[in-house]
């Protein structure tokens, strides 16, 4: 079943060219967030791809305690919107509760329901109501056809620009599995959906106080999602994963990301 293009700060999702959400896990710096938006900025320009930025400013579900978080919510917001208007892209940040969907809504273009609290409804109430595009992350215990009630809660409290994010499934104990009929299900339902291939490569919790992961396989399924059908691909990347302050197992390093666009378009093209 075909959605309407649903367009956002210049990029079309749902249109001819797959849309792609690109960014780090965290903001580990500001300086740091900068030189990544820059740099991917660069690489979609050379390749012709239409991306959003996506970095989060706090990392509030943490395995461990000792584990590094982020940044104030309207600090890292702040740093997010310049980054947007500098480089003339969308951007995209989790947000954690309704207090911070009313913050991020003065900054950010898609807010993003992470994927364990994709059924709090006062969140998503909230995040509906300030009128941006809701990115939505299906919960690992969803199966894809649960997702039409969180639908019918956002068109609910008046927002019908909205998308959901596949993520992978618990398979067992610290293990997802990557359910390419998802998209197909998603897609059929009329939604827009977009494939999280660096997430579904997780372990969750399998490092003991860290969460570990398959990130050599996270260009795999990205590619296998893009075959199945799919409205975009979100990658997570960095530098040097191995130095990442957050889920660096499961982050694809930049230098491999504009090969990977290409491919990624060339598939989309030739299943759309």
């Amino acid at each position: 079943m075909a959605s309407p293009v649903l367009s956002v700060g210049g990029c079309r999702l749902g249109g001819p060219e797959p849309l792609f959400i690109l960014g780090p896990c965290v903001i580990e710096s500001e300086d740091f967030v900068w030189r990544m938006a820059r740099q991917l900025k660069e690489i979609c320009v050379g390749v012709g791809a239409q991306f959003v930025f996506k970095a989060s400013y706090d990392k509030a579900n943490r395995t461990s305690v000792k584990s590094f978080r982020g940044l104030d919510p309207r600090e890292g917001c702040r740093i997010l919107a310049e980054i947007g208007r500098d480089l003339g892209v969308p951007v995209t940040t989790d947000i954690h509760s309704p207090e911070e969907a009313a913050i991020a809504a003065d900054f950010i273009d898609i807010l993003q329901i992470p994927a364990f609290l994709c059924r709090q409804t006062d969140l998503i109430h909230a995040a509906a109501k300030t009128g941006r595009v809701v990115n939505v992350k299906k919960g690992q215990f969803l199966a894809p056809w649960d997702v039409r009630n969180i639908a019918e809660k956002l068109l609910a409290f008046g927002n019908e620009r909205f998308f959901f994010t596949e993520r992978g499934a618990t398979f067992g104990y610290n293990n997802l599995v990557a359910d390419m009929r998802s998209l197909y299900w998603i897609r059929e339902a009329g939604y827009h959906i977009v494939f999280d291939a660096t997430h579904s490569v997780q372990r969750p919790g399998g490092g003991g106080d860290k969460t570990s992961g398959d990130g050599v396989l996270a260009p795999v399924l990205a590619r296998a999602a893009a075959a199945a059908g799919c409205d975009g691909v979100f990658i997570e990347t960095h530098e040097d994963p191995s130095q990442a302050l957050s889920d660096g197992p499961n982050q694809v390093p930049l230098a491999q990301l504009p090969a990977l666009l290409k491919q990624l378009k060339q598939i989309h093209a030739l299943v759309s």
